[in-house]
């Protein structure tokens, strides 16, 4: 027989005979010959209630079963008489697949965020994280659904690269040499006796590789991990984030802001749609405002604001940051949030940039000042997404690329591709856990990723 899901179970419109489900005891109790157990197989937030009784075979044993013990039942689901669920399973036989011990770490009580990130292997049984991973593998769907049905190619960025796309230079270094033993030359390590020959790092960012390949296909995106070694113990970073990265051909800023805003809308729209019973768990535990703020998201013109703008705005509120504001600072976390949470209460997109603030590839403005560079900032969260026109020109990016120092030998195939072909293009990266924040109300970006990777933290 084969075995059905929970949530199918759940939203079956009739009674069924001949049932068969496996999942993890939440609870169990007993009352007069009976033992009810609450099974959940992962498939969706509500459990299923099996009802047990004498006539199953190993009845004795049943009474014996633990919180978070597997099994395996067969039966027929029936109308519940109970309150607050519709159906219930009547057990003709329940396998025994493992006992936990009475020290199973989730009884069933409230446990802390803090607690569960000790014991990440096991977070994924409670209600929280399992609701926040099921959303975690739906608005990935969304993302690949969204991209397909507008004609972009999904490419596959490398995670090894000899560049530095945003010239942080926070970087993993990726090696295979003898540590024990490091060549050196000058004093310095020798690299060209490494695996590659030179240094080489964890990428922290596929869009180098993404332009390429629009130059190419047209409209392409990337969506993978990427990786800082920022020594920040902040809520907001991890050293391991995944980025949604798509790269537009014969695209200018404007229609890279159009596409940012309607992918944003597109995703929180299909969480609104089809994760609602998980979401339902963060409105009423988590966050009571979070679906107000989604409509609001969905609902909303995104205001267009030039960096110039933002500034003379947040100088000008009479409010008191931590962070002080002038003309050629990059807006911090509460000056974003300030603008979508208290003055425009909506999301706002804010563009040309100093050039002195972003790196060497984004496109120069006709001033000369600014660049072609957007950042769209959402209540709660601020930076969502930042993404520029790239620059097209072969002698300006060649200009730009001495001014800053960059080595062109490094980057002398990303000329190449100036000097073969060139054409106008845009693109952006999402922050992935950053949009899942955003869509459960979850302050801490440790707790919407199954494993965070932080500094001093590498298990599981």
């Amino acid at each position: 027989m084969k075995r059905k899901k929970i949530i199918h179970i759940l939203n079956s419109e009739t009674p069924w005979d001949n049932i068969h489900i496996k999942g993890w005891v939440r609870t169990r109790r007993s009352s007069k010959g009976f033992s009810f157990l609450e099974v959940n197989d992962g498939s969706c937030l509500k459990n299923v209630q099996v009802v047990a009784d004498h006539s199953v075979p190993n009845y004795n044993d049943v009474e014996k079963i633990t919180t978070g013990s597997a099994v395996s039942i067969f039966g027929r689901l029936v109308a519940s008489p109970g309150k607050g669920q519709k159906w219930e399973i009547h057990a003709e036989t329940v396998d025994i697949i493992s006992i936990a011990p009475e020290s199973y770490p989730l009884q069933k009580k409230r446990h802390s965020d803090e607690y569960l990130r000790t014991i990440g292997h096991l977070r994924p049984r409670t209600n929280k994280y399992g609701s926040v991973f099921r959303i975690r593998s739906e608005i990935s769907f969304a993302a690949h659904q969204f991209f397909r049905d507008r004609g972009f190619r999904y490419i596959h960025s490398p995670i090894i690269t000899g560049s530095d796309c945003e010239g942080a230079g926070e970087m993993f270094r990726v090696t295979a040499l003898d540590l024990e033993n490091i060549p050196k030359k000058n004093g310095k390590t020798d690299f060209i006796h490494d695996f590659f020959g030179k240094e080489v790092n964890l990428t922290v960012s596929g869009q180098l590789s993404a332009e390429m390949m629009a130059l190419a296909l047209g409209d392409v995106y990337t969506f993978g991990p990427t990786f800082r070694a920022e020594n920040s113990n902040t809520a907001r970073h991890v050293a391991e984030f995944w980025m949604i990265e798509p790269e537009m051909a014969f695209c200018d800023l404007e229609g890279d802001m159009a596409i940012a805003e309607e992918f944003v809308k597109y995703l929180t729209a299909f969480a609104m749609d089809n994760c609602r019973e998980d979401l339902a768990l963060f409105s009423t535990f988590v966050d009571k405002t979070l679906l107000a703020t989604l409509d609001t998201i969905i609902s909303s013109d995104f205001l267009k604001l030039p960096y110039q703008e933002a500034v003379d705005i947040l100088k000008n509120t009479g409010k008191k940051f931590e962070y002080e504001i002038n003309y050629g600072n990059d807006l911090q976390s509460e000056h974003e949030r300030y603008l979508t949470e208290e003055y425009f209460k909506k999301p706002v997109i804010i563009f040309n940039y100093p050039k002195e603030i972003k790196p060497f590839y984004m496109r120069m403005n006709n001033d000369s000042k600014t660049v072609a560079a957007m950042d769209l900032l959402v209540p709660r969260i601020g930076e969502l997404v930042g993404g520029s026109q790239r620059e097209e020109r072969y002698d300006v990016l060649e200009s730009r690329m001495d001014e800053l120092g960059i080595a062109k030998e490094n980057y002398w195939w990303y000329l190449d591709s100036r000097r073969f072909g060139t054409v106008p293009h845009s693109g952006f990266g999402l922050g992935f856990e950053r949009l899942l924040m955003l869509i459960t109300g979850i302050t801490n970006i440790r707790d919407v990723i199954p494993f965070p990777r932080v500094p001093g933290q590498i298990e599981f």
